[in-house]
């Protein structure tokens, strides 16, 4: 079994995915939108945005679409945790991810860990980062 992060974005899952591409050193593998899937009935302001996008990062995958902005909802009740051995890569996705978005805990020691900080970044998507280097 594997378990893979599906997020759900207000229209902006491909600026995301193309931050998390560069910023964790992935690929996105698919990226189609809702208009190349010829949906009937289909709202006019979903022809453009992300029917499904699948990023590869290393061997772990993240998927996301764009969901109508009336049926989205702000993710809440989790984080994506990332477990990253480096301090530096650490603290470049740290740097990376927090312009625009909201610093929970800065990056700092803690009992569990070397380095770890949570944010939420600037497409509204929780993140941990934890390094025990």
């Amino acid at each position: 079994m594997r378990v893979i992060p599906h997020l759900s974005f207000d229209g902006q899952c491909e600026a995301a995915f193309k931050l998390y591409e560069e910023c964790f050193g992935g690929k996105i593998t698919l990226l189609l939108t809702y208009g190349s899937q010829h949906i009937p009935s289909l709202p006019p302001e979903l022809e453009d945005k992300v029917f499904h996008a699948t990023l590869k990062i290393g061997d772990q995958t993240i998927t996301g679409v764009d969901v109508a902005h009336s049926a989205y909802e702000k993710p809440q009740g989790f984080a994506v945790q990332l477990n990253i051995d480096d301090v530096d890569q650490a603290t470049r996705i740290y740097n990376a991810l927090t312009p625009g978005g909201k610093v929970l805990v800065e990056m700092q020691k803690t009992s569990w860990s070397g380095h770890y900080a949570a944010l939420t970044d600037r497409f509204g998507v929780p993140w941990e980062i934890n390094c025990e280097a």
